[in-house]
């Protein structure tokens, strides 16, 4: 059984990776292109699974999860460039959700009471 890696733990594993090249980090433009592409693969891939346009017999098979990776990766490299720590920024958005928003939506309510 593989132990789960925290974030910190990501961030250090692809700056281990991204330092062993003289390139090191693209910068943050090109790492927002790359973001995009990314995103846009991950789209293309959630259409064949869930939408209504189907993937060509010449199509390579890949996978959202993949996809996923591959956007994890980049959002980690441009995290990483810029010296963000991805753990604090989680921080942060999860404290507005449970501030400002907590309201927004309807919640299930709790049958154990």
């Amino acid at each position: 059984m593989t132990k789960n890696k925290t974030i910190q733990e990501l961030q250090v594993e692809v700056d281990t990776y991204i330092s062993q090249f003289k390139e090191g980090y693209f910068s943050p433009l090109a790492m927002m292109a790359r973001m995009t592409e990314e995103l846009g693969e991950l789209a293309r891939e959630v259409n064949h699974y869930y939408g209504e346009k189907p993937k060509k017999a010449s199509e390579d098979e890949k996978t959202i999860e993949e996809e996923l990776g591959d956007l994890l990766f980049v959002i980690t490299c441009f995290a990483n460039s810029l010296n963000i720590d991805l753990e604090e920024a989680h921080d942060r958005v999860m404290h507005k959700f449970n501030t400002r928003d907590k309201n927004r939506w309807t919640r299930i309510e709790n049958t154990e009471e």
